[in-house]
C-alpha cells in the first residue's frame, strides 16, 4: 500500500486542527512538514515550534523535509520537537554521513533528498544507511508547481539500486503529485507520495484515498 503524506505547506493554518482530524480519519500515515530557511531555498516556512505544536495534536508520523543550509543547526531541535523522519539535502552539509548517524542516535529515521538538478551518483554511498530517499519532482521551496516528468527516470534509477543491493529505504516523491502523476511515480518505484495542493484543494479524504490505492 502506498504511504500518503499530506503536505501541511498547502493546509489552511487557521483550520489546521479540523484538517488534522480529517486526515486522521483517512488512510494517510504521514504528515509532511517543510522546514525552510530562506537561504537554501528562497522561501521561509515552519520550524521546530510548528513541529511541536502539530505533534501535540496528532500521532501520525511527522515526515520533516529540512530545506536549509547547514542542517546540523536545526535537525536536533526538530527531532526534540517530535519529528519522526528527518530528511535533508546532502549537498547542504559537509558531513552528510555523520549527520545521518547522529539522527539515528536520536532514535529517528534519516532521509536524503535530491533536488531535480542533483544527480544520485555522488551520494550513492549514503544509500545503505538511510531510511528514506526523497526525489523532488519540482524545485524545492514552493507549493503548487508543475510536476517535472523527467524525474521519473531518477525514481526508477533509485529503485533499481535499491533492488540490486537489497537496500531498505522508502522512496518518496514530492512535488506536483495528483492521481495521474502519483501513478507514474508509483509505477517508477516510489512508495511514499507527498501531496499538498491535490489534497487540500479537493475533498481531503477522497484525495488521500485515491493516492493510497495506487499500485
Amino acid at each position: 500500500m502506498v504511504i500518503v503524506a499530506p503536505s501541511l505547506l498547502s493546509s489552511d493554518l487557521f483550520a489546521l486542527s479540523d484538517q488534522l482530524k480529517t486526515i486522521k480519519a483517512s488512510p494517510a500515515q504521514y504528515l509532511h512538514v517543510d522546514i525552510m530557511d530562506g537561504h537554501y531555498v528562497p522561501n521561509i516556512n515552519f520550524g521546530d515550534k510548528f513541529v511541536s505544536e502539530v505533534r501535540a495534536h496528532t500521532d501520525l508520523t511527522l515526515d520533516c523535509h529540512i530545506m536549509v543550509q547547514d542542517p546540523e543547526q536545526v535537525v536536533f531541535d526538530v527531532a526534540k520537537a517530535g519529528g519522526d523522519i528527518l530528511t535533508f539535502h546532502p549537498e547542504t552539509t559537509q558531513h552528510a554521513y555523520r549527520l545521518i548517524e547522529e539522527i539515528h542516535k536520536l532514535g529517528k529515521k534519516a532521509g536524503i533528498a535530491f533536488d531535480p538538478a542533483l544527480g544520485i551518483a555522488a551520494y550513492e554511498d549514503l544509500f545503505p544507511i538511510v531510511d528514506q530517499v526523497l526525489v523532488m519532482t519540482v524545485s524545492p521551496g514552493f507549493g503548487g508547481q508543475t510536476f517535472i516528468e523527467n524525474m521519473l527516470g531518477k525514481i526508477a534509477a533509485v529503485k533499481k539500486l535499491q533492488q540490486e543491493n537489497n537496500y531498505h529505504f522508502d522512496i518518496e516523491v514530492d512535488g506536483g503529485i495528483n492521481a495521474q502523476t502519483g501513478q507514474q511515480c508509483v509505477t517508477s518505484g516510489a512508495n511514499v507520495l507527498v501531496a499538498g495542493s491535490f489534497v487540500f484543494k479537493n475533498d481531503i479524504q477522497t484525495a488521500i484515498a485515491q493516492l493510497s490505492q495506487l499500485q
